[in-house]
């Protein structure tokens, strides 16, 4: 879990549990390691495999406990075997081999949670009872070398720390300095200057430290884990004979109809076929209130129906729902490091050899140079090699970044990577678009001028045939709007259909040339007067969309629509402004629509006329100006403005797939608020690091000027780590609930 000395030419944004081919040809194996979560067990890993033939990279995700090797061997059984002579249980998860894993299957499920065993309970209890009951004997009798307190001692230490005895045996034989080594190296120590009692309580303090650490740590790691339980294992299907009948949701396949009741969770994505009913979306939005949907509206896995019985055609497979991704998503980025964890990673490299030199240091040259008497000074020396653990400041990291992401996650904020919820803090402007991100997306057409003479009905169905064939927002309006119209004219024929970015489009119909476009696209076809101008302006004026349908000789027709912000935009830009973020809108509309919904947001720097080009230009403008910059959109337009921010966000991602897989941080619902609930989480989070790094180091600090004075004991010393370690674990496990 805490990683120390990464190779990020092998783990920077690279998943860490998909079996896939790398680039060089290697194979990929990806083995889940229960005993592997700490630095202590991955430097272990790294010195082996470093020296073994075919192993061409690793990737270690400590939070998941999972290995990820590209080797070149012929089997991953060699892989195997080497870390069951590392006293690690491997099992393989999956490689691109596709290998008869026999001997693997017997390990238990593939999963992550920490789990202790009766007997290990057990022994502990039997550990603590001795080694309190051998400290208890000698400070009575005063006594710290009788039959009675060795005992006791050797009890307590075979029961509770022979683990830690047999891990550091193996260390020792790799030459690995990990604190297993250090901690036996200790209890030895202790051991051979007659110190039997405090050698018991200190591999006791250890040992149940490691396991009380082991446990919170799976808070942690598992905190997303509880959204896959949110979506039921069995679903209510329709078969051929029109009966309902229950099948796993595993089972269920594309275009099946589903059944869902009163009270129940959504099993699957889909399509709402026939009824009604309000769905609780938390799981995957965020949203508190619950959402009207019907005939037509999408549903999501692990939602919950609250009234009225509907059915649905399901559109995506348990394993590919939307829940399913985002818990894949969350879950594949644990592996990645943040800046602050890189930083603390290098830092631990150098740490450990330092303090176990002046260890040495300490106990050599006070009796060599000082005619000091050796024991108390190897105690002291003793002391610091406990120290010499940095469990505690490297702990502090990742379990903090994946408790920000999970509590994200659970709110409907999709972060990918701790690098970006690190970032969010320090951004400085955030550029908007307009339609679907302020607005709601879904404008309705208000008001129809005609400017040629004809017949509007012809020129409606003109316009109406040239929208259909595009996916933009006003022509859909346009759509829905001659469908209004309840005309039983069907829509012509469009041959040499067009998209003109940024303007609109072009199309052939009855051998002629039409247009339906914006301001600039009648400009630039060279038809638009100073009548047409001013008719256009007065709509744009009043914060209305205006399109034109025209031929290649004059303008037929205009069509002014208009959007609605949404009831969050006001607010989320006030609360934006209000933590010193400048916020800009970039649109394709035109300036005096753009001016008009921005001036009812309270957004002063608003920018008209922007093709995808003219964004990318914005989002360079206002880096070089702020500095760090985000841009929001939807996650599939403005492409190269949301790659060239430092933070790409993509609005209303539920179930859209390209958004997921596109933005650096997607909002899965459409509020606009939640931009500033990430900036907060952002700021929340670097807080925390800085508080467990200054804890860590500081706990360490006193108790290396303790030991060196002669106030702090072995057992003190393992206290203070281990102490520091469960700190820093709790203080990060409270973003869990920060948003």
């Amino acid at each position: 879990m805490h990683c120390c000395d990464h190779d990020h030419s092998h783990t920077e944004n690279q998943p860490s549990a998909a079996p896939e081919m790398v680039a060089s040809g290697a194979a990929q194996a990806v083995l889940l390691i229960q005993k592997m979560d700490c630095p202590t067990e991955e430097k272990l890993i790294r010195d082996r495999f470093q020296k073994m033939q075919g192993i061409v990279g690793m990737q270690f995700n400590l939070m998941q406990r999972e290995l990820t090797v590209h080797h070149n061997l012929p089997s991953v059984e060699s892989i195997v075997t080497a870390l069951k002579k590392l006293d690690l249980d491997p099992v393989v998860k999956s490689d691109t081999q596709n290998l008869e894993r026999e001997g693997l299957a017997d390990h238990g499920e593939l999963s992550g949670d920490y789990r202790i065993s009766p007997l290990k309970w057990t022994l502990m209890a039997i550990s603590g009872a001795t080694a309190i009951g051998s400290e208890v004997v000698a400070w009575t009798s005063g006594v710290e070398t009788s039959w009675i307190v060795i005992s006791l001692a050797l009890i307590a230490i075979l029961t509770g720390g022979l683990d830690t005895l047999k891990k550091g045996w193996i260390a020792l034989r790799h030459f690995s300095l990990n604190m297993n080594f250090l901690m036996s190296l200790a209890v030895i120590g202790a051991i051979l200057i007659g110190q039997w009692p405090e050698a018991a309580v200190v591999i006791f303090l250890f040992a149940a430290a490691e396991m009380i650490e082991a446990l919170s740590l799976d808070r942690a790691r598992n905190a997303i884990k509880g959204l896959m339980a949110m979506a039921p294992e069995m679903a209510t299907v329709r078969n051929d004979n029109n009966e309902w009948l229950p099948v796993a949701a595993t089972e269920v396949q594309l275009d099946a109809i589903v059944r869902v009741k009163p009270g129940e969770r959504v099993p699957l994505d889909g399509i709402i076929v026939e009824g009604q009913s309000t769905i609780n979306q938390a799981p995957i939005t965020g949203e508190s209130m619950p959402v009207a949907k019907q005939s037509g509206d999408t549903v999501f896995a692990g939602t919950i129906n609250e009234r009225g019985t509907f059915d649905y055609r399901v559109t995506a497979l348990q394993s590919n729902s939307t829940l399913a991704r985002i818990i894949k998503s969350v879950q594949q980025v644990q592996g990645e490091r943040a800046p602050t964890q890189r930083f603390v990673d290098q830092f631990a490299r150098y740490y450990i050899p330092i303090v176990v030199l002046m260890a040495v240091l300490v106990a050599i040259l006070p009796p060599l140079l000082m005619a000091q008497p050796f024991q108390p000074w190897l105690y002291k020396a003793l002391v610091l090699l406990v120290i010499a653990c940095p469990c505690a400041l490297v702990i502090s990291t990742p379990v903090t970044v994946v408790s920000g992401l999970a509590a994200a996650a659970r709110h409907g904020i999709l972060i990918k990577g701790g690098v970006y919820l690190e970032l969010g803090r320090k951004l400085k402007a955030l550029a908007l678009d307009k339609t679907g991100t302020i607005t709601v997306g879904k404008p309705v057409v208000t008001d129809t001028l005609q400017i040629h003479d004809g017949d509007i009905k012809a020129m409606l169905r003109l316009a109406a045939s040239l929208a259909h064939r595009s996916d933009h927002p006003v022509s859909s309006a346009v759509v829905a709007y001659w469908e209004a119209q309840q005309l039983s004219d069907t829509l012509f024929e469009v041959s040499d259909f067009e998209a003109l970015t940024g303007r609109g489009v072009r199309g052939t119909i009855n051998g002629k040339a039409y247009y339906l476009g914006n301001h600039r696209l009648i400009h630039e076809l060279g038809i638009c007067g100073p009548e047409l101008e001013a008719k256009l302006d007065a709509y744009e004026q009043t914060g209305k969309t205006a399109v034109i349908l025209g031929s290649d000789e004059s303008p037929l027709l205009i069509l002014a629509a208009a959007d609605t912000i949404r009831d969050t935009s006001t607010a989320a830009v006030a609360k934006l402004q209000n933590l010193g973020v400048k916020v800009v809108m970039l649109t394709g509309d035109n300036p005096h629509t753009a001016e008009a919904i921005g001036s009812k947001v309270g957004i002063a720097d608003v920018r008209g006329n922007q093709l995808p080009e003219d964004k990318l230009t914005a989002i360079n403008e206002l880096i070089n100006q702020y500095g760090h910059v985000g841009m929001v959109g939807d996650g599939i337009n403005d492409a190269p403005a949301l790659a060239k921010a430092n933070i790409g966000f993509a609005m209303g991602a539920a179930g859209t797939d390209t958004a997921l897989e596109t933005a650096d941080v997607a909002l899965m619902d459409d509020n606009l608020g939640k931009l500033a609930d990430f900036i907060g989480l952002s700021k929340k989070t670097h807080t925390v690091l800085m508080q467990n790094i200054a804890l860590a180091l500081g706990i360490k600090a006193v108790f290396l000027v303790l030991a060196l004075t002669g106030e702090a004991t072995l057992w003190m010393a393992v206290f203070a780590d281990m102490g520091a370690s469960l700190i820093v674990v709790f203080n990060g496990l409270r973003l869990l609930r920060a948003v």
